[in-house]
């Protein structure tokens, strides 16, 4: 049997995750997308995973309370270790309407064994036509968090 390369979670935004605006607080939804981004990464590894890092987080429109919330993660790339995750946020209304994406990213987890060393991962190959197009975009963001790493470390001396 393969492992489906895709977690989705759903669930209504509660009045406890708003902010003073009374939308849902940005810091809620990065933490519903490592969630589900996380049991996505162990769902495919089989491995306990951590978080790498977490690009393109774009808040494109506002969550309310009681939206029915779709959190879907999918690996798109694999490394030796590393998952690369796409991940939409869908929200809408409960009795039907059809949900908008409110927020979208990429995601990048690495399988650690017991005592936290990086450990092989599945290879993922996509199948479709939108798979092949999304693991491109995904090694494009990969290359992007490399080279702005590598301006944080030669020109502020951060590392």
């Amino acid at each position: 049997m393969s492992v489906s390369n895709i977690v989705e979670f759903r669930f209504l935004a509660e009045p406890t995750d708003v902010n003073f605006g009374g939308k849902v607080h940005g810091g809620m939804v990065m933490k519903w997308i490592d969630q589900a981004s996380y049991a996505c990464a162990a769902q495919w590894s089989k491995h306990y995973c951590v978080t790498v890092s977490a690009n393109a987080i774009r808040f494109i429109r506002p969550i309310l309370v009681g939206q029915m919330i779709s959190v879907e993660a999918r690996i798109v790339h694999t490394g030796k270790s590393s998952m690369h995750i796409y991940v939409v946020v869908r929200a809408g209304d409960p009795k039907g309407s059809k949900p908008v994406i409110t927020n979208r990213c990429f995601i990048t987890f690495m399988a650690v064994d017991q005592a936290g060393y990086p450990i092989k991962v599945p290879v993922y190959v996509p199948e479709t036509e939108e798979d092949k197009q999304l693991e491109q975009v995904a090694e494009q963001a990969k290359d992007f968090a490399k080279k702005l790493d590598k301006d944080f470390e030669e020109k502020l001396g951060w590392k």
